[in-house]
């Protein structure tokens, strides 16, 4: 019976998104539906969505690992990626939404060269949401094994097959709705393991922190248990900080809002769920160390992902009891939920920037009628979810939060600098724009297959996040590039537009 519950939530789940789907698909008319959902969203809705967006495998399933394996460090994670907005809501959100149309590209491309912009911007792109849907397919083999019991490969291409229906049918609109559902039912459901687990305690941290402290020792609630080196703390702070203003599936969100003032409240919503649920999984992580304990946390999954789930077993009465295992189906389910979410709007992003960018723009030169960009869109999502399938398999065990970090590395070192240059630089010219979105990219890739989580003791860069070196190297590179190559006077009158147009709206696309 306790399995058939499971199997029947994991439907219940694929049937609400699949509605979403299908009332969705009736809705897109256009490219303006199936990229920027018609722009038709409200502050609330896309706050609530962009929620949705962040809120992924890494938050729920990764960072209560970390914390339940690590403690403190753990939540150092959370602590990044929540100050990552502050830097989106002051210098990013309002100018994007008022200069670009669809994607990151549009903006860059808007007052430099079109076609090697677009290019490079479209490369980024596809490598940044490659990383995060790994990260995303991991943790779904992990909860769909425990939830309906199937091994972790035919799990993985599940997810695959539902995330390519929801973008090729459903494309910004669905993608957009199922976010919002997935985000009201996991701060639903993470603020009921939270109170389940403070009953346990008095409701006072101070106990639970204390039975930390008794079970595992003090050095679980002081930095060091992971990060052995100060410095690899600073670099992975650095990449969280800024990788998030540098996220193509997050930045094409302002685009879903008519106005610079909606996109403002979206980023003011989305701070307040996120940064309320990141104070929340911290108590699930520790609950998780002191009610299941590491071990059986590795014993499920080797990078933790499986706390979260184990946690709500614990709650619900134990391991072998009904309640405990109906409340870990539950738990499981909603993180299904959250993987399936994210996941469609990674393809999305990544669809976008193959078929509106590198063929409507760069090949075709615009000329290109809206059915045929849809079937590249379309081909598009099924070459990019084959290969996150296949990668995922190869993956397996590794620590979604983890690998989030390495995407926002890269965001943060490529996209990050070309965006502000962009936007804030008079002098900045297209060679400048290329070459840092290259040379970040390439640079924090490279640190990581050299770092010790490729290379192990090996290693010949001694950094698990290569943020530290990657991000100035992105910076300097755009910097010192476009001082060495000449300024292109024939753009400098688009600085101006594009400055007028993106701190007041002006003749911003409606």
């Amino acid at each position: 019976m306790i399995q058939l519950f499971g199997v029947a939530l994991f439907v219940a789940i694929v049937a609400l998104t699949m509605y979403i789907t299908y009332w969705a698909s009736r809705r897109v008319r256009g490219t303006s539906e199936f990229y920027a959902a018609g722009r038709s969203l409200t502050g609330w809705q896309n706050g609530l969505a962009i929620a949705g967006d962040y809120l992924s495998a890494a938050s729920f399933l990764g960072i209560a690992g970390l914390v339940a394996l690590n403690g403190y460090d753990g939540f150092m994670y959370a602590v990044g990626w929540l100050m990552g907005y502050v830097v989106v809501l002051y210098l990013v959100a309002e100018p994007l939404r008022n200069s670009g149309k669809y994607t990151l590209a549009d903006v860059l491309s808007y007052r430099l060269q079109p076609v090697p912009t677009r290019l490079a911007a479209a490369l980024v792109t596809l490598t940044i949401s490659t990383f995060y849907m790994v990260a995303q397919m991991v943790g779904a083999g992990g909860i769909i094994q425990l939830l309906v019991g199937i091994p972790y490969e035919w799990a993985v291409v599940i997810i695959g097959v539902l995330m390519i229906v929801y973008v090729v049918f459903g494309g910004m609109i669905a993608t957009s709705w199922v976010q919002i559902v997935k985000a009201v039912l996991l701060m639903a459901g993470t603020i009921l393991i939270v109170l389940l687990v403070g009953a346990r305690f008095g409701f006072n941290p101070s106990n639970l922190f204390a039975a930390v402290a008794e079970q595992h020792g003090v050095e679980f609630l002081q930095p060091g248990k992971l990060y052995k080196n100060p410095i690899d703390l600073v670099s992975l702070g650095i990449a969280l900080i800024l990788g998030t203003a540098g996220l193509p599936h997050i930045l094409i969100r302002f685009y879903t809002v008519p106005t610079a003032q909606e996109a403002r409240k979206s980023v003011v919503w989305a701070m307040a769920i996120i940064g309320v649920f990141y104070l929340l999984i911290t108590f699930v992580g520790f609950g998780a160390m002191v009610l299941v304990g590491p071990d059986r946390i590795r014993a499920a999954d080797k990078g933790g992902n499986m706390a979260a789930p184990l946690l709500a077993e614990a709650l619900g009465g134990g391991p072998g009891t009904i309640g405990g295992e109906l409340f870990m189906s539950a738990i499981a389910a909603i993180s299904f939920a959250t993987i399936v979410a994210v996941v469609a709007g990674l393809v999305l992003a990544a669809s976008g920037a193959f078929a509106h960018d590198i063929y409507t723009n760069v090949i075709k030169r615009g000329a290109v009628d809206e059915r045929k960009q849809f079937v590249v869109a379309r081909v598009t999502a099924l070459v990019v979810g084959a290969v996150a399938i296949a990668i995922g398999i190869l993956a397996k065990g590794q620590n979604v939060a983890y690998l989030v970090a390495l995407a926002f590395a890269v965001a943060a070192s490529a996209n990050l600098p070309v965006i502000l240059f962009s936007l804030y630089w008079k002098r900045f010219n297209t060679a400048g724009a290329v070459s840092g979105m290259i040379v970040g990219a390439a640079t924090a890739v490279t640190l990581v297959m050299i770092g010790p989580s490729v290379m192990g003791k090996d290693a010949l860069f001694p950094l698990a996040n290569p943020g530290i070196v990657s991000v100035p190297v992105g910076f300097l590179t755009a910097f010192l590039v476009t001082l060495l190559t000449p300024a292109e006077a024939d753009k400098a009158a688009k600085f101006d537009e594009l400055a007028v147009r993106a701190h007041t709206g002006l003749g911003a696309e409606q």
